[in-house]
């Protein structure tokens, strides 16, 4: 049986599944096997269901309020529907949940025993959005990714069955790498949801207002900035390598594949000379494949 579709689901759960075509990697390629298309996919839609309920982009009408039990007068406080979903993945595992995606979840936490704490790391992450809006420093950052992006990774190997304490490290280096190339690519985006993860002391450091960041294009400070930055998540990116190395199979092309996409979108940026203003720079398709390619040759 292979993983459903955006195509072959209904309502809420299609509209949330259907962004896995936006990512920089699919998310459960085919050429995995089945299993772990089907539980990858899974964790995906919680995944991307806490992150709309987090930036406020559910589909209109309240269809996951009401399915989360949270009534019309609730439906659009965040801090309520993260409440309210915390509860559902709670029944995840002991109960029955109300929501269709966390049903779909159920099945694959059974399978591969996964625990609470990387999916709990998640609403956390979402939960401090709601209060926290820029971050001091850079290790303040690390922090919020340590929540908002190292749970994936270790969902990603626990599902395949690959978690060692050294994979996990490595894959906490990547998943805070694909975060930190992702807030470069949305500065613009976050700005306007009143957000800026760029570190306060490095747009000090670079005579970086918010004003800056919110003209049409980047002026000298910014895209010196912005490459600061890019070498910081370039780096962490380059911790990930032995972890590709450390798997074989259609595992490893799956991890290549992830550090590809940061690679990729790095490189977008500096196409675009770091001026990440005029919106997200994106990677083209043939870039991501060069990218795998080079990383399964070994050639850094």
């Amino acid at each position: 049986m292979t993983a459903p579709t955006a195509s072959r689901t209904r309502g809420p759960e299609r509209d949330t599944l259907a962004k896995a075509a936006d990512e920089n990697f699919p998310v459960a390629p085919f050429f995995l096997p089945a299993a772990w298309r089907d539980d990858l996919t899974a964790v995906y839609g919680f995944a991307r269901l806490v992150d709309d309920i987090g930036d406020g982009d559910l589909a209109p009408g309240g269809a996951d309020a009401r399915l989360l039990g949270v009534s019309g007068a609730d439906a659009e406080d965040r801090l309520v529907l993260l409440d309210a979903f915390e509860a559902d993945l709670r029944r995840v595992f002991d109960g029955v949940p109300r929501h269709p995606l966390l049903r779909r979840l159920q099945p694959a936490v059974r399978r591969r025993s996964l625990t609470p704490e990387p999916f709990l790391g998640l609403i956390a992450a979402n939960r401090r959005d709601q209060l926290v809006t820029r971050y001091e420093t850079y290790d303040d950052l690390l922090a919020y990714c340590e929540l908002s992006a190292n749970p994936v990774g270790r969902l990603v190997l626990a599902v395949t069955g690959s978690a060692t304490p050294e994979r996990i490290r490595r894959s906490d280096a990547v998943c805070t790498a694909l975060q930190i190339v992702e807030h470069l690519q949305d500065v613009a985006e976050d700005l306007g949801r009143d957000r800026v993860y760029l570190p306060a002391a490095d747009m000090k450091r670079f005579h970086v207002t918010e004003a800056d960041l919110a003209a049409p294009t980047a002026g000298a400070s910014v895209r010196a900035l912005i490459a600061f930055e890019a070498q910081r998540a370039r780096d962490l990116l380059a911790e990930g390598d032995p972890l590709v190395r450390s798997v074989h199979g259609r595992l490893r092309l799956l991890l290549a594949g992830f550090v590809a996409g940061g690679r990729a979108a790095l490189h977008a940026i500096a196409a675009a000379r770091y001026d990440v203003l005029p919106g997200p720079p994106a990677p083209g398709k043939l870039r991501l494949l060069r990218e795998v390619g080079v990383i399964l040759r070994g050639e850094g």
